[in-house]
């Protein structure tokens, strides 16, 4: 990505994890980012376009964390499902734990025809496709179970503050997976 494309999508990322999606005008994020309006509109034709590209950054970023966790508890000889809530653990305990963009987003555009609210939930599928390539066939049907653990334990440190709710989740796994 090109330098200042990236530098919107960053600063968009940050004003959104604080105001939401809604509430941040281009305005703000152009005063913010020190971008021109014109450089803007080069990169994206619509703020709508801008949420997508902070929305598909921060999808790539949360798969890959997901993926290094699980293959970091295989190589151990642990279980890649629950070292989801690990790295979940790690997320609600840093700096960078400001909820779930994408629960966040589809909750602004409950369209569900939205694209924004699309990808929102094509990023969930997506969660539940890593979690259920780390079950055995015949408990796939497990992996909205053990999705609906992590969106819970995401909802609970984030508007309850409970930072050990990833925890709470994986303990809850253990007994629905052993």
């Amino acid at each position: 990505m090109q330098p200042r494309k990236q530098h919107l999508v960053d600063t968009a990322l940050a004003l959104f994890n604080q105001q939401g999606y809604h509430a941040t005008g281009i305005d703000l994020i152009l005063a913010q980012s020190g971008v021109s309006k014109a450089t803007l509109y080069k990169h994206f034709r619509s703020k709508d376009e801008l949420i997508l590209a902070v929305l598909e950054q921060r999808h790539l970023h949360v798969l890959n964390a997901i993926s290094t966790q699980i293959d970091r508890a295989i190589k151990a000889g642990d279980s890649g499902v629950l070292a989801i809530f690990d790295a979940l653990n790690e997320w609600f305990n840093s700096e960078q734990f400001l909820g779930c963009n994408f629960i966040n987003a589809s909750a602004e555009y409950g369209d569900a025809q939205h694209p924004i609210h699309r990808l929102s939930a094509q990023h969930k599928q997506a969660i539940i496709e890593l979690i259920r390539a780390q079950l055995p066939p015949n408990d796939a049907e497990k992996a909205d179970q053990i999705g609906l653990l992590v969106d819970g334990a995401i909802v609970m440190a984030h508007t309850r503050g409970i930072k050990n709710a990833a925890f709470i989740a994986k303990d809850m796994a253990k007994i629905m997976l052993f």
